[in-house]
């Protein structure tokens, strides 16, 4: 059983008035409990778009991502924003792109 499922995740931005940009188009993928998936790509191709989405960081007032994004048989695109502050950092959580900021070496 997948503990995350990506299924048809579109993401698009507003770029203009009633002018939008997709970003992330139909993207599906799924993770099985104890495994790791690395999304790899150019610079643009969407990884962070992708993982913000499932965290549910993009912004209201300019992104929208359409799909379904179930993790732990939730889909954290339905439920309310206080259930995902429940879920976001105990649940699930992502390593921000500057290694510097995100990553101690110590």
């Amino acid at each position: 059983m997948a503990i995350l499922d990506v299924k048809n995740l579109s993401v698009r931005f507003e770029v203009a008035r009633k002018e939008y940009v997709t970003v992330t188009d139909m993207l599906s993928f799924s993770l099985e409990k104890g495994e790791v998936l690395g999304i790899v790509g150019e610079s643009g191709s969407g990884k962070t778009v992708t993982s913000l989405s499932i965290m549910r960081l993009i912004p209201k007032t300019s992104g929208r991502a359409d799909g379904q994004i179930y993790f732990e048989d939730r889909d954290l695109l339905k439920i309310s924003e206080s259930e995902m502050r429940a879920v976001r950092g105990n649940r699930i959580s992502m390593i921000f792109q500057d290694p510097m900021t995100s990553l101690n070496p110590v």
